[in-house]
């Protein structure tokens, strides 16, 4: 039996074969030494589309973030779509890696 463990609402690590997989589908993600989200679809969205406008149209103020100073990367699921990650990053920056894990200590736990 594959031994999974839990790693985030939708995401999976299968310690046997030491990849991501999403939990909803089963689709691999990817290895699970690297980022999950280099194996997810990436859209990138209008931050103005994403925080619609909350003060008058003659406002300089919109309560969105600028979309000069920041952009919002969503990441999904190939194999079901399911929302993963979001994240809001300045223009430029490189994508995140937010997990890393020893996997060898997740295995030894696992088999405890």
């Amino acid at each position: 039996m594959t031994e999974r463990v839990r790693v985030t609402e939708t995401l999976d690590i299968d310690l046997d074969a030491g990849r991501w997989t999403c939990n909803r589908c089963g689709h691999d993600v990817g290895d699970a030494e690297q980022s999950y989200k280099e194996g997810l679809l990436v859209a990138e969205r209008d931050p103005e589309e994403v925080h619609p406008r909350r003060a008058p149209e003659d406002s300089a103020y919109s309560f969105a973030p600028d979309p000069e100073w920041c952009r919002v990367l969503e990441f999904y699921c190939p194999g079901c779509a399911v929302l993963v990650e979001v994240e809001y990053l300045p223009p430029g920056h490189p994508i995140t890696r937010d997990l890393v894990f020893d996997l060898t200590s997740l295995r030894a736990a696992a088999a405890r």
